[in-house]
């Protein structure tokens, strides 16, 4: 699956979102969103709490390492969350996101996860994985909207969700 990553394109764009490599510029308001005890509870692998140098961090590190192909989502220009795919070997890639909480329920993570599934099909994935919180009703309906189905409860193993409880879904294309 690796394979796919190098096709993925560098920037997406949406009716109201452009979807880039996450840079350095974007760090400032990243450190202010990602600070979110609500972000926090229900992503497996964001730090609380989270300052300028994690942003830095992900940005010069993860956003576009071996594992990640991640972009930053920007509103006119504004970077408002990330989105991307996890990619490790003999898995299907897994689709992540966050908003920062004065986005959330204006069908932003919607738009910009139908860009990536949409990517990553062109990129040769025939499936798609995403998990979330039980809970997460939200982030559940996203997934949903875009096409993922839910495949079944399990027990997040790592990360600061550690033995919580997940909707698996997954997407075929």
């Amino acid at each position: 699956m690796n394979s796919i990553k190098s096709k993925l394109p560098a920037t997406l764009t949406t009716d109201r979102l452009v979807l880039a490599t996450p840079s350095l510029a974007h760090v400032p308001e990243m450190a202010v969103l990602a600070n979110n005890k609500a972000i926090h509870a229900a992503l497996s692998r964001l730090p609380h709490p989270y300052d300028e140098g994690h942003g830095r961090d992900f940005v010069e590190n993860i956003a576009r390492g071996s594992e990640e192909h991640a972009w930053a989502i920007l509103l006119q220009g504004t970077y408002i969350g990330t989105m991307g795919l996890h990619i490790l070997p003999d898995k299907l890639p897994e689709l992540g996101y966050w908003l920062g909480e004065p986005y959330w329920g204006h069908g932003y993570a919607t738009e910009a996860a139908h860009a990536v599934v949409a990517a990553a099909r062109s990129a040769g994935a025939t499936a798609l994985r995403s998990r979330a919180l039980l809970s997460n009703t939200g982030s559940r309906n996203v997934l949903r909207k875009v096409g993922f189905i839910e495949i079944g409860e399990a027990t997040d193993e790592a990360g600061t969700l550690a033995g919580q409880r997940v909707m698996q879904m997954r997407l075929e294309f």
